[in-house]
């Protein structure tokens, strides 16, 4: 209220009093304007912003992390102890931890609300990820934190019922759950569909598309480098290719024992494959979905996939008229999908008379479709995440 002082204790006109008056009220104004800004910010902070670690345990989290957030993290060496990185998204100020040193109560918790990246492939996993979800349970009894959601890698048979119990739907404290996999359970509410991705373990990096990539002739019509089951589709498709010569113009490497680890030549001859063959040949193995797949796309290697429901409990038929692959498929995926490898002579029949400019479209359309699907799963994350943690508006 000083303007009024100026009024009234000022009898004598002064020809700069109204400038000095208007110029004072209006820094007033302009005062009280940016502390209501502030505080709306401050408010708008509170009410919208949430604070979210990613305990990245497994190695589906750096897919997470580094291919569909496009987060960095510090220090860059794979074999660090300790890795961490962070970035703001939508409302969200995500951080992300991962490493050996990882350890239940031996790092501090720095957020609310947690994303627990899980491995729930095999029993000798599973019985570490339990440990890790009785962690989470003691900090959310004790007040530590607020919510949980969860990554799984899922079993490639989908036999994943151990997660059950701990679901908020059943009882438990899970708030979240994202899953590898065509799993029976998942719903679209509270448990969703998460890609594989690439081979993360084996260090498949984050591939930036170059010039070359799209426009440069590639020396094979397709490639199959991988580990051939006895009696699987994977002999089938080998005696195919034979059958016509085919293998001559595909690079197929064949192997009788599958092997996790990669030495660097092996794994620069299978990215070189990728980069010189038009089409990836994608046989099912313990499950349709496989990284081949993510690893395709990410070189502009158009996938062709064996387009068959695996053994065990995949598939939801009352919910999926589209498995296996359903996650895939309702993002648009533009793939071939086959039903069985007899259809792949006239497939690469195709191939061959189709112009360099017909090909250099069609990886362009795969690279923009991968590109955009990752933007859409880390969108859809983000969202799922603030609609389950933030407090509703409905009050």
């Amino acid at each position: 209220g000083f303007t009024d002082h100026f009024a009234l204790g000022n009898e004598e006109w002064n020809p700069w009093d109204a400038d000095e008056k208007n110029e004072l009220a209006a820094s007033q104004q302009r005062y009280e304007a940016y502390l209501k800004m502030i505080k709306y910010a401050r408010s708008h902070l509170e009410q919208t912003s949430l604070r979210v670690q990613i305990w990245g345990k497994a190695a589906i989290g750096l897919y997470l992390w580094q291919h569909i957030f496009g987060g960095h993290l510090e220090p860059a060496d794979v074999i660090a102890q300790w890795r961490e990185g962070s970035q703001n998204a939508g409302k969200t100020y995500f951080s992300f931890l991962t490493g050996p040193s990882v350890v239940p109560g031996y790092f501090s918790v720095e957020a609310e609300h947690v994303v627990l990246v899980l491995n729930g492939r095999e029993p000798a996993k599973i019985a570490y990820a339990t440990q890790w979800l009785h962690y989470a349970q003691t900090l959310m009894e004790t007040r530590k934190i607020q919510h949980v959601a969860v990554v799984l890698l899922g079993n490639e048979q989908c036999n994943n019922a151990w997660i059950q119990p701990y679901l908020k739907r059943n009882g438990g404290f899970v708030n979240l759950l994202f899953v590898t996999y065509d799993c029976a359970f998942v719903n679209e509410e509270d448990i969703f569909q998460w890609p594989l991705g690439v081979a993360t373990y084996r260090n498949f990096p984050v591939v930036e598309p170059s010039w070359s990539m799209l426009h440069d002739p590639r020396s094979y019509l397709c490639n199959f480098l991988g580990t051939v089951y006895k009696n699987s589709s994977r002999e089938a498709l080998l005696e195919i290719l034979k059958q016509d010569g085919l293998d001559k113009l595909c690079w197929i490497a064949a192997r009788e024992q599958w092997q996790p680890q990669e030495t660097n030549e092996s794994f620069k001859n299978y990215q070189d494959a990728l980069l010189q063959s038009d089409l990836t040949l994608c046989p099912v193995g313990i499950n349709t979905e496989c990284y081949r797949i993510y690893e395709a796309c990410s070189y502009g290697s158009l996938p062709v996939i064996e387009d068959v429901m695996t053994p065990g409990d995949c598939g939801n038929s009352s919910v999926y008229h589209s498995a296996p692959l359903q996650l895939l498929k309702t993002m648009g995926a533009p793939f071939i999908f086959i039903k069985n490898w007899k259809e792949l002579p006239a497939i690469l029949e195709k191939e061959k008379k189709m112009s360099l400019q017909e090909k250099i479209q069609r990886r362009k359309k795969l690279l923009e479709w991968y590109q955009n699907f990752k933007a859409r799963m880390r969108q859809k994350f983000i969202n799922t995440l603030e609609n389950s943690f933030l407090p509703s508006d409905k009050g």
